[in-house]
């Protein structure tokens, strides 16, 4: 059967469509059964970006390039698990902390993928992370316990704290001049929450640090030789981010790079000479 437009397509050419921003979801026991997750908070944070949330399930390599193609913008989200530190070179330090490896055998290789075409992303706590990592950066598995470095989990990492005070003002950080963050936010210095136990050691060859903590720790980076717009933050700005004007230039700013690569999708699709049926 021929349809007369691909998934996703402009249904009316007189009416812009919203950018389209793949979600890659986290995996998740729920009892005996297998789920794949994502929290809502993400989902609407890309809302907040006038993006059309389109959440992924763990996909195999050959299966990228697919879903790379209906993509207008990538969102890389948080989840309670942490990047395996087999793919920096290092062992477990903490069996207990969880793992998500499905997440990590496609998402890394689709963060490379993303950023050699030149589709604009955007990635929060573990999305930095494993960002990081992808490129050829190492992580801290346990900040806390690094030399230097401060506490990072939110509310101390107390099990049971009240999703308030977990995420919860935390401390400053601040912003590198120059930079896209400063660009985005108009200011060197925001107040930010910190819910993390892993961070930035190493980071990747090509990054540039966006903004760092009290402490030192990376707290955002992005990588300036990518065609697109890209930018990788610690904190949680999804967090009630209706309510924080920070959180909204952030996804604004995301927005707005998913909304003009779709323009030059949909303008390079016209231009491309009709195959004919």
């Amino acid at each position: 059967m021929n349809h007369p437009h691909p998934p996703f397509a402009d249904q009316d050419s007189g009416r812009s469509a919203a950018p389209v921003v793949l979600v890659p979801a986290c995996n998740r026991l729920l009892g005996e059964h297998p789920f794949h997750v994502v929290g809502k908070k993400y989902v609407e944070a890309v809302r907040i970006a006038g993006g059309l949330p389109l959440v992924i399930p763990s996909a195999s390599a050959d299966e990228i390039d697919s879903y790379l193609a209906l993509a207008d913008g990538v969102f890389l989200t948080g989840s309670p698990s942490n990047v395996h530190p087999e793919h920096f070179g290092e062992e477990v330090l903490d069996p207990s902390l969880p793992l998500d490896r499905e997440r990590d055998v496609w998402t890394l290789p689709l963060i490379r993928s993303c950023l050699q075409r030149g589709i604009p992303l955007l990635a929060i706590c573990r999305g930095l992370q494993e960002t990081n990592v992808a490129l050829g950066g190492s992580l801290l598995q346990a900040v806390q316990l690094s030399p230097g470095r401060h506490e990072h989990r939110g509310a101390g990492g107390r099990s049971g704290a009240p999703a308030a005070e977990v995420y919860g003002v935390a401390h400053p950080i601040e912003v590198v001049p120059g930079g896209l963050l400063e660009e985005v936010l108009g200011r060197g210095s925001i107040h930010v929450n910190s819910v993390h136990g892993q961070g930035v050691g190493r980071l990747a060859d090509g990054l540039r640090v966006e903004a760092t903590a009290p402490d030192g720790l990376v707290e955002a980076f992005s990588m300036p030789s990518a065609a697109a717009f890209n930018l990788c933050v610690q904190w949680h700005p999804e967090w009630q981010a209706v309510d924080n004007p920070d959180s909204v230039r952030l996804f604004k700013a995301f927005g707005a790079a998913c909304a003009a690569h779709r323009r030059q999708r949909v303008t390079a699709d016209a231009a491309a000479p009709s195959s004919g049926r």
